[in-house]
């Protein structure tokens, strides 16, 4: 007897696209200008502008497997690089702007990226990166108003890269390649504070759009017109530019604008009806609203993730705009989501929803032992799951214990209904904005100065970052709080500067002789 058998049908990133431009080609993905303006394509035009990227690229000697680093902002360009990198089964290393440039170098020479594509407004950014990076052959520049190269580049060559489209020839097949071949990497703070690169698959992100469509997560279809503002350079964009051609949404991109005028503008102009970001991005929405009497009558949801929200501010929201708050959680090891709050439960701020099909949560106790009873107790949480992380970029050893679960350094409760409580972190790093400090760096260059003992960064409850850092010393001499923080400047990240210096007269150790950060936080860390 000869079984039957089905078609093999790779799970590539590319097949979103196409499916798009085929069954909608009209439907459109709009970016806002500054000033004003909107950009906007549909699917069908921009697959061809996707598969002639694939075509200059390949011009330029990328091929499968190797990796192009861009440093941009939500925009048609970005979207049309992220298509044609993975498309051809190349790479796609996403860039931080808001990290240093000595980090960034130093993550595209792990990479080993040979091509820099940036937005016209990083290019200094991307100058100072590429000094550290003398292995990039070729700085791309998108978004360039009036298609001009920006000044200040130095002696290291840019181009247009829509000059290069122009020229580009020939034809890139996309697909043919294993479904498990990497497509994207993001670097990230992890739960230890070393920068590590997680690497996506095709298999990976193309599973986890599957879930994030559902109904029970984000519960996005053709009808709707979908906000980004959660930046594409950070943990997969949350897979919005993969789920929205999937089912042919509108996809809305704001630049590099995300304050509260100009998404406002953004949300009436195109019929918004999901706003996805973090907490910070829709205070400064309702704050601009509330000035102004505006009201946004298409907007049904928002989806927030990447920090705490305050259950006062999610009050706020849902009164003053009329809409929904679906809370979440996820990591970037985690492509990003993990937990999404259904619309079917009740809205609770601490409350980051359920995991779906496809990822799976444990709690344990601290040494990895899971606990008895996995419900209304807190333990440490790991996951595991289609999307997970099984090895960090160039690590031999798994982050995966032997049974498959990845630990994500949060204290967590599950309660009866299956609703994840994040309720700590056991690491040390800070999490403000949706993005993560690393106390350990702040600390090593404030106890290099003479005039101080011991440092110590924590983090403080803050209403509008969910976290800020403040820097808590033991001198040995007269030191002012301004060259406290001043010894920051340049060498770490200017949002990870501490917004308060306390001086204690003797700092409080625990029993090994290490700063007690325990009780620091207990004392200090209350807001």
């Amino acid at each position: 007897m000869i079984d039957g058998e089905m078609q093999a049908f790779a799970l590539t990133l590319d097949k979103f696209l196409e499916h798009a431009a085929k069954w909608r080609p009209d439907a459109q993905v709009v970016t806002a200008r500054d000033g004003g303006g909107t950009d906007r394509i549909g699917y069908a035009d921009l697959m061809v502008r996707c598969r002639r990227t694939s075509a200059m690229l390949a011009g330029l000697g990328v091929g499968t497997g190797d990796r192009v680093a861009t440093l941009a902002w939500n925009t048609q360009a970005h979207v049309e690089v992220w298509y044609g990198v993975m498309g051809m089964g190349a790479v796609c290393h996403t860039l931080n702007p808001r990290l240093t440039a000595d980090h960034l170098a130093s993550m595209i020479v792990q990479s080993e990226a040979r091509v820099l594509i940036a937005s016209a407004d990083l290019a200094p950014l991307a100058r100072q990166i590429l000094e550290g990076a003398p292995a990039v052959e070729h700085l791309l520049i998108i978004d360039a108003a009036g298609g001009a190269i920006p000044d200040g580049l130095g002696a290291r060559p840019a181009v247009l890269l829509e000059s290069l489209l122009a020229q580009a020839t020939g034809e890139v097949v996309w697909g043919g390649f294993e479904e498990t071949a990497p497509c994207g990497l993001c670097f990230t703070s992890g739960t230890t504070g070393a920068p590590k690169g997680v690497t996506y698959t095709h298999r990976s992100s193309f599973l986890h759009t599957l879930r994030a469509l559902q109904a029970d997560v984000m519960a996005i279809s053709g009808a709707d017109s979908i906000l980004a503002v959660v930046p594409m350079f950070h943990a997969n964009a949350w897979g919005l530019p993969f789920a929205a051609p999937a089912v042919g949404a509108k996809l809305v991109l704001p630049g590099r604008m995300a304050d509260g005028a100009s998404l406002a503008r953004l949300i009436a102009a195109e019929d918004v009806t999901i706003g996805v970001g973090v907490p910070t991005v829709w205070l400064g929405l309702v704050e601009h609203l509330e000035a102004t009497a505006g009201q946004l009558p298409s907007l049904k949801r928002i989806i927030v993730g990447g920090a705490p929200m305050a259950p006062a501010l999610m009050e706020r929201i849902e009164q003053r705009l009329g809409v929904r708050v679906q809370t979440s959680w996820g990591m970037t090891e985690l492509s990003p989501s993990g937990t999404v709050a259904p619309l079917s439960a009740p809205s609770h701020a601490a409350l980051s929803g359920r995991p779906a099909i496809g990822v799976d949560l444990l709690l344990t106790d601290a040494d990895g032992t899971p606990l008895a009873q996995q419900r209304d107790v807190e333990g440490h949480l790991r996951v595991r799951g289609a999307a997970v992380i099984e090895r960090y970029f160039g690590h031999d050893a798994p982050a995966t214990d032997a049974e498959g679960w990845f630990p994500t350094g949060d204290l967590a409760r599950i309660d009866a209904e299956g609703n994840l409580m994040i309720t700590g972190r056991a690491k040390d790093l800070i999490k403000s904005g949706g993005e993560w400090i690393n106390p350990a760096e702040i600390e090593a260059v404030i106890g290099a100065l003479p005039e101080v003992s011991l440092a110590a960064v924590i983090g403080r409850s803050d209403a509008k970052w969910g976290e800020r850092p403040i820097l808590l010393v033991e001198t040995l001499g007269e030191v002012s709080d301004e060259i406290l923080l001043a010894s920051l400047r340049g060498r770490v990240a200017p949002w990870w500067i501490p917004d308060a210096v306390y001086r204690l007269p003797r700092m409080p150790l625990a029993a090994t002789g290490k700063i007690d950060k325990i009780r620091l936080r207990s004392e200090y860390g209350g807001g």
